[in-house]
């Protein structure tokens, strides 16, 4: 798998092109590789599983992915697979080329193994990159979500999952489907930005080797009740850089070694940050600085009802 980045044309004297910067992949605990920037078919196109066939949602996920964007992250109950699938199939790239994640629905009780066969269909896939448990509310016992996780095991033995992982996952969580698992989960995906840094379950991620992908990383610009010192921080950084107050907040995150995820709908914004993120970096002590600032406030966007209103992991 290509990392993320471009190829400059050759130039008038015929020179051969050279390779521009680019955002390195991740390799994962099972020796797999991720790009560390995805698009993300959540948030602005989520829609209802009822709801009919949305070409809008076709269109942008193409534009997408002849920008660049090769992570693709997608999910049962985003209710947009077949959109996806369609997307990958209009677009024209290579299949080995894409890196493809869907996840099992947390909403309800269902077979495993139907549910993921239902979801190759619908994406029109032989096999997914990624394929994770989306949270684990939809188990009531420590001993079902072993259960789950086990089924999740013999899709990877399969082959038509090339890694496993879960989402929305607390360090009780983790610790419950790792006393029986055979294989280690290779990601958690949550929510992370510098107002939810999720206390000392990243240093129980590095422990065991399982990355951490972020979704809503821009969450201290994109949401109004979410006040704090931090935007005016990203403010400071991107005069310095040249660069946008966003593409600040996805690289504090790429910085730590995490993966990030955009559901912007904006064309032009998706081709800055692959064309932009590459060229900086922030000082550690720029890192700890956002960081720092960001402990100082508490916030939450998503999964509300099932956390603590003052849970900060």
């Amino acid at each position: 798998m290509n990392s993320i980045g471009a190829t400059a044309q050759p130039d008038a004297s015929g020179a051969p092109p050279k390779q521009m910067p680019y955002i390195p992949n991740l390799k994962l605990n099972d020796g797999n590789e991720i790009p560390m920037i995805g698009y993300g078919l959540g948030t602005a196109n989520f829609k209802r599983n009822d709801s009919s066939f949305d070409q809008a949602i076709v269109d942008i996920t193409v534009k997408a992915i002849k920008t660049g964007y090769f992570h693709l992250d997608g999910a049962e109950v985003y209710g947009n697979e077949e959109e996806l699938g369609a997307a990958i199939k209009q677009a024209g790239i290579p299949r080995e080329k894409l890196y493809v994640v869907t996840k099992l629905n947390p909403t309800k009780k269902q077979n495993t193994q139907e549910a993921f066969e239902r979801s190759l269909k619908k994406l029109g896939l032989d096999y997914v990159d990624l394929y994770l448990i989306h949270a684990p509310y939809m188990a009531d016992t420590p001993d079902e979500l072993q259960t789950i996780w086990a089924d999740l095991e013999a899709i990877k033995a399969s082959g038509r999952a090339r890694s496993i992982g879960v989402s929305n996952f607390l360090q009780e969580h983790l610790e419950t489907i790792l006393k029986t698992a055979k294989v280690t989960p290779a990601i958690n995906q949550i929510e992370f930005h510098p107002y939810l840094q999720h206390s000392d379950l990243l240093d129980f991620h590095r422990r065991h080797r399982i990355a951490v992908s972020c979704y809503a990383p821009l969450t201290p610009i994109t949401r109004q009740d979410a006040q704090g010192p931090v935007p005016e921080i990203w403010r400071r950084l991107a005069t310095k850089y040249g660069v946008s107050e966003s593409e600040i907040g996805l690289r504090w995150c790429i910085d730590q070694g995490l993966i990030v995820l955009t559901t912007s709908s904006k064309e032009d914004r998706l081709v800055k940050y692959l064309s932009k993120l590459p060229l900086f970096k922030l000082t550690p002590k720029e890192v700890e600085e956002v960081a720092e600032a960001g402990k100082t406030v508490h916030y939450r966007a998503f999964w509300r009802d099932k956390f603590d209103a003052d849970d900060r992991r």
